[in-house]
């Protein structure tokens, strides 16, 4: 499953807050590592009840009121998985962190096999709840410039297909649909996407927005990258024009990315009047405490970074015009690739999921 991946910021060097040290950082890591070797231990053991005596109540996974967030709540997602076999194991700190991760709406990123299946059980189970799914596609040909998350469909007409599956699997039900986080900005990034698949993209972007925008009930919004890694929001202009913004609801910031909400609210109003006034989406899903002190030090500052946290919670009751909502579209929890410490991208890392609940402001 995809789900997860680093915003790449430009490789140029850049002013930035003062620098914490590497060593400081690594000692935070080796402790996620480990604590993630323990807590999966802990959580797959036995029955998960900890021992003798009964086994504790489970967290009860409940959906947001529509009029604040009216997307599904998935209560069997990993974090509610792991809630639950805290709970049981008798960890009631443990379980009241994952909780908060639990509790919200986050966005299923469709894969590659059975993309149809898996697309159709989540809008059901979301318009079961009387709510609607969030989903992201994330499988756009070389994708990820090599990178963590390298990959995706082997040519155009294997996108197309895949497309297809997820269209149909979303049919006549009600969805928000990310479309292809990084494509656009992978693009502009000098030396990453080459210069012979541009077109290409541009047009597979396009045909995604006009496919999802058939359906009766979906949203898109086209990801823009973030406020610290295309600073010239211009920049964006033309290739989110040959892509279909024009015909997308919006755009999408700071998927997987740790940039402030004020930061993307500042830098989606400047991009907005240059895309005809189109609102967009933030994803505050790690947010909470900023990106990582000192980044200009490590290349790999958006893979993983310690010390990170819940932003806001989703909502659609943002305060801004513009803004359409807050988003957790990166799963909270899921490895951003094998780099301090994490598992491999998308993987789920429970340690580091205690962290960002923990660290997060009630």
């Amino acid at each position: 499953m995809y789900g997860s991946h680093g915003r790449r910021p430009p490789r140029a060097p850049r002013a930035r807050h003062r620098a914490a040290t590497r060593r400081g950082a690594r000692a935070v890591a080796a402790a996620l590592a480990g604590a993630a070797l323990l807590l999966a231990g802990c959580s797959s053991s036995g029955d998960g009840s900890g021992g003798s005596g009964s086994p504790k109540p489970s967290p009860t996974i409940e959906q947001r009121p529509r009029s604040e967030a009216p997307y599904w709540v998935n209560p069997e997602s990993n974090a509610a998985r792991q809630a639950a076999a805290y709970a049981r194991d008798g960890k009631s700190a443990e379980a009241a962190g994952m909780q908060k991760i639990a509790a919200q709406p986050v966005a299923e990123w469709i894969g590659t096999e059975q993309p149809r299946r898996q697309t159709e059980r989540v809008t059901k189970a979301a318009a079961e709840a009387d709510r609607g799914a969030l989903l992201v596609l994330y499988n756009v040909p070389h994708r990820d410039c090599g990178q963590y998350s390298k990959g995706g469909a082997q040519d155009a007409a294997a996108y197309r297909k895949w497309l297809d599956a997820v269209v149909a699997g979303i049919g006549d039900r009600a969805a928000t649909v990310i479309v292809e986080p990084d494509a656009l900005a992978h693009v502009v990034a000098e030396g990453c996407t080459p210069a012979a698949f541009h077109d290409e993209r541009y047009r597979l972007l396009a045909e995604a927005v006009t496919e999802l925008k058939r359906l009766p009930g979906t949203t898109v919004y086209l990801d823009a990258g973030n406020p610290d890694w295309i600073r010239d929001a211009g920049a964006l202009v033309e290739p989110l024009n040959r892509a279909g913004i024009a015909e997308a609801d919006g755009f999408s910031l700071n998927v997987s990315n740790y940039q402030t909400t004020a930061s993307n609210i500042a830098y989606g109003k400047r991009l907005s009047p240059k895309v005809g006034n189109k609102p967009f989406v933030i994803d505050t899903s790690r947010n909470g405490n900023g990106p990582l002190e000192g980044a200009h030090a490590d290349e790999e500052a958006w893979c993983n970074p310690p010390g990170r946290a819940l932003g806001e919670a989703p909502t659609v009751k943002t305060g801004h015009e513009l803004v359409d909502a807050y988003l957790w579209i990166k799963r909270p929890g899921e490895s951003d690739g094998e780099c301090k410490g994490g598992p491999a991208a998308g993987r789920w890392w429970p340690a580091y999921a205690l962290q960002l609940a923990r660290d997060a402001k009630d």
